[in-house]
């Protein structure tokens, strides 16, 4: 399976960005997808995931309310809508894949499989 990130880029705060993950290979309708992000200095964090079929989407504390989690099974595509951001919003974002059961929906890094190349999000003050 390999992933491919996009949509990253320089926003004001309070602006808005929407990240996309395409995927090839593998039963793309079958994975859990997650978004983690690693800023400079600071270890990779859970931000969202979600579920075969989008039923089950956990957010992280500090992007609830702000970011969705979504994803189109027909594209192999999972998004995640950022609105609100925030200069700690900054670092590169990461989409990451595994298989697993309907409701897998892991936190942690070590909960994925694949993981794409990473896309910068920068939001200035």
């Amino acid at each position: 399976v390999q992933l491919q990130a996009s949509g990253g880029g320089l926003v004001q705060a309070g602006g808005s960005l929407r990240l996309s993950c395409a995927a090839s290979g593998g039963i793309f309708s079958r994975y859990a997808m997650g978004w983690f992000r690693q800023a400079p200095g600071k270890e990779r964090e859970f931000v969202s995931a979600i579920s075969w079929t989008g039923a089950i989407t956990p957010y992280a504390d500090s992007v609830k309310g702000r970011f969705t989690i979504s994803r189109d099974n027909a594209k192999n595509t999972v998004y995640l809508q950022m609105n609100s951001l925030k200069p700690e919003d900054t670092a590169v974002y990461y989409c990451a894949g595994r298989g697993g059961s309907y409701s897998y929906t892991p936190k942690s890094t070590t909960g994925y499989d694949y993981w794409g190349q990473g896309t910068q999000v920068t939001v200035s003050s």
